[in-house]
């Protein structure tokens, strides 16, 4: 082989090498950007891998899922209670994200305490002591 297609061949791979390594470590993936049945997959992927344990708060979650399809929040004196909706399975194609779409994640001043269908019968108790 000629001396000059290796050494072209050699630059190729290591001209692509450095495209894909910092395609890697400086590109940051936009949530929002995901067609919608890729959204829901990642989002029921990524709430399955949620734990109490790590402290998780709303600004974290957001920046992994994006922007909550739905939102609902109610504060009193002492606390703050705020529900995120993220679509989770496809019911219906009608244009429309609806709650039983998603699965809520419950936050308290901050911080996530709950998801799933407890999380907003948990949200919906809040409010009621808050109003009561």
């Amino acid at each position: 082989m000629n001396i000059k297609v290796i050494r072209n061949i050699a630059i190729g791979v290591g001209a692509y090498a450095i495209f894909a390594t910092l395609v890697l470590f400086y590109y940051k993936d936009n949530p929002e950007a995901r067609s919608w049945d890729d959204r829901e997959g990642i989002n029921l992927k990524y709430i399955a891998g949620l734990s109490l344990d790590e402290q998780l708060n709303k600004k974290t979650i957001i920046e992994n899922l994006g922007t909550p399809d739905i939102t609902e929040s109610k504060q009193s004196e002492n606390s703050t209670v705020t529900v995120f909706f993220y679509r989770t399975q496809h019911i219906k194609s009608d244009g429309i994200t609806t709650e039983d779409e998603c699965t809520a994640l419950l936050f308290k001043n901050n911080k996530l305490v709950a998801w799933g269908k407890s999380a907003y019968q948990q949200y919906q108790a809040e409010q009621l002591a808050i109003n009561n």
